[in-house]
């Protein structure tokens, strides 16, 4: 067995620890109940048939750190996907076009994200300097800003823009479309907003690995 499969190894088996625990004891993550079923999910769009090519070049990458990640198949417009900017107002993925992006869903009483979010926090602050990636991570509790806000101060979070949606509708939209299962859930979207790979369960994206995805799906 080589180094790097000896390293990608305990991260397989967290992650496949992960899913089982979740499912029997809610132990290892945060899973929630909402109705709906995946025949909601949306059908492939023609504007994403190019992300085939991106999505073929990442999997390669999708390894150690950041092998729990699944390759969409195919890769899908989640444009509208919509939620509440850092000035309150309501925005969707479509006004991130030509930017890469890491969409984190989160919330207070998750305690994978709590371990999580510094990680996330470090990537934005290394990779989305340049204006060509960013990570939103979308909180999803409900009731007001005071909970998430000490939340975010309370792990030292300040690269990190407030993204929100207290409705819960972003999780169970996810959820329908076999995308979220529980918390933290994490989707990897490309230039043109169409999905190409997602993740359940937390990851160190702040580790070479994931990075290393990130320049790629970047194009760089």
């Amino acid at each position: 067995m080589t180094t790097e499969n000896r390293k990608a190894l305990p991260v397989l088996t967290l992650a496949a620890a992960a899913v089982v625990l979740g499912v029997l004891s809610g132990a290892v993550a945060v899973y929630m109940k909402s109705s709906g079923s995946g025949k909601d999910a949306l059908a492939a769009s023609g504007d994403c048939a190019k992300s085939d090519a991106l999505m073929a070049k990442l999997k390669p990458l999708m390894k150690g750190q950041v092998a729990a990640l699944v390759a969409a198949n195919p890769p899908r417009s989640l444009g509208d996907f919509s939620f509440k900017g850092p000035d309150g107002k309501a925005m969707t993925l479509a006004d991130f076009k030509g930017k890469t992006v890491l969409l984190n869903l989160w919330a207070t009483w998750c305690i994978p994200c709590r371990t999580e979010m510094p990680e996330l926090d470090a990537l934005q602050k290394e990779m989305g300097a340049d204006g060509t990636f960013e990570v939103a991570a979308i909180n999803i509790d409900t009731g007001n800003d005071d909970k998430p806000n000490a939340f975010r101060k309370d792990t030292g979070i300040t690269s990190l823009a407030f993204y929100r949606d207290n409705t819960l509708n972003t999780f169970n939209r996810l959820k329908k479309e076999g995308l979220a299962f529980g918390l933290p859930a994490t989707m990897l979207i490309d230039k043109d907003g169409c999905l190409v790979a997602a993740m359940n369960g937390p990851a160190a994206w702040h580790s070479d690995d994931a990075k290393a995805l990130v320049v790629a799906a970047k194009g760089e």
